[in-house]
């Protein structure tokens, strides 16, 4: 199964990370990883940069690719490139040893990217016009993940528990006591509605705090998310994997426990602070409520018409499973869950890539066969 659509030649896979989003640091450290998960004997990787400005630079295994460094670079001086629509994988490279552009082509493209404008379909939309195979979710599903207020009313419509909720722009935003009686609760989050890595998440417990974290939250988006907080909460996590022929797995769950340094799972904690938080993989919880995490795990999954991977969070208590968000490009940092939950269960990282590519090339084909094609 795992080597469906994947027979001939050594594939080319364009990596691309960086991007243009509060997550670009994140990015890198996800991309070395992957670049070190990649066999070489099996693929010949391209590491591709997005600068924070948005331009596409064709890095080189010279620039902290190697396999020790912790982060890939984006040198300054590389030449530009530019993904040609409908060219099945075909890039020009703009600016390098000749005045002339030169061709170059990928067989597939693993977007290594966290956020808006990499996560929530801008760069699906951009491959897919490109007509090249990708690794994970396409337009929809990555865009209705990414937006916090659409993933949890169509979660709920499905019949997934959310935590009560309210969205606000600058121009509809209630104020903290409102808030506070609408969703039942003086101990509030308020998030961007489209992030991840906890970017401008604050909580709230009074006007001065409320004030601050929507002030925080609205340098990032100008949508935000209120949340009720969920009192003794656990923070649960679920891997889910597509392979080929569409079959779905669900990990057994993880948990992270973050230090009493940290009031919740922060952006410090997860990358800043080395003892910001500590990580079971699997999580000790009974074996009903596991499968319960995991069932919901799949049915999110599904909701969002999410595609190849996708990490579900959950808020966790003995009376109650919440779904907290979507991830369909999870972090695959040296302390990411994602791949930690499949190496608990005995798969290696070469082998999680190599599902994955082999599930981005046959969707790729089965979407050849369709009369629009």
């Amino acid at each position: 199964m795992i080597s469906e659509g994947m027979a001939g030649a050594r594939k080319r896979i364009g990596l691309l990370f960086g991007g243009r989003s509060a997550e670009h640091d994140v990015s890198c450290l996800s991309a070395a990883n992957i670049l070190r998960a990649l066999d070489p004997d099996r693929y010949d990787v391209v590491p591709i940069a997005i600068t924070r400005d948005g331009r596409w630079l064709l890095a080189d295994r010279g620039n902290g690719a190697g396999t020790g460094a912790s982060s890939l670079e984006i040198p300054r001086d590389a030449p530009q490139i530019a993904l040609i629509p409908g060219g099945g994988g075909a890039l020009l490279i703009l600016g390098g040893d000749s005045r002339a552009p030169q061709p170059l082509s990928l067989d597939l493209v693993f977007p290594v990217l966290h956020g808006p404008n990499g996560e929530d379909g801008t760069i699906q939309g951009t491959l897919e016009l490109a007509r090249v195979p990708f690794i994970g979710s396409g337009v929809m599903g990555s865009a209705a993940s990414m937006d916090k207020d659409i993933t949890k009313r169509l979660l709920r419509e499905s019949g997934v528990p959310v935590a009560p909720f309210l969205v606000a722009s600058a121009q509809t935003l209630p104020g903290y006591h409102e808030a506070a009686e609408r969703l039942g609760a003086r101990d509030l989050f308020v998030k961007p509605a489209n992030m991840g890595s906890s970017v401008g998440v604050s909580r709230a417990r009074s006007e001065e705090e409320y004030r601050r974290a929507c002030a925080q939250a609205f340098r990032y988006d100008i949508k935000l998310i209120v949340e009720r907080s969920v009192a003794g909460a656990r923070e649960i996590e679920c891997s889910v994997l597509e392979y080929p022929s569409g079959e779905l797995r669900a990990s057994p769950p993880g948990e992270i426990v973050p230090s009493d340094s940290h009031e919740f799972y922060t952006y410090d904690a997860k990358y800043i602070d080395p003892d910001g938080a500590r990580l079971y993989a699997p999580a000790d919880l009974p074996p009903a409520l596991a499968l319960r995490v995991r069932a919901l795990a799949l049915d999110s999954f599904r909701a969002l018409a999410c595609e190849g991977l996708a990490r579900v969070d959950f808020f966790v208590t003995p009376d109650t499973v919440l779904v907290n968000e979507v991830n369909t490009l999870p972090g695959f940092t040296a302390i990411s869950m994602y791949p930690k939950l499949w190496e608990a269960e005995g798969m290696k990282p070469e082998t999680l890539m190599d599902i994955l590519i082999a599930h981005a090339l046959a969707r790729h084909a089965r979407r050849g066969t369709l009369a629009w094609e």
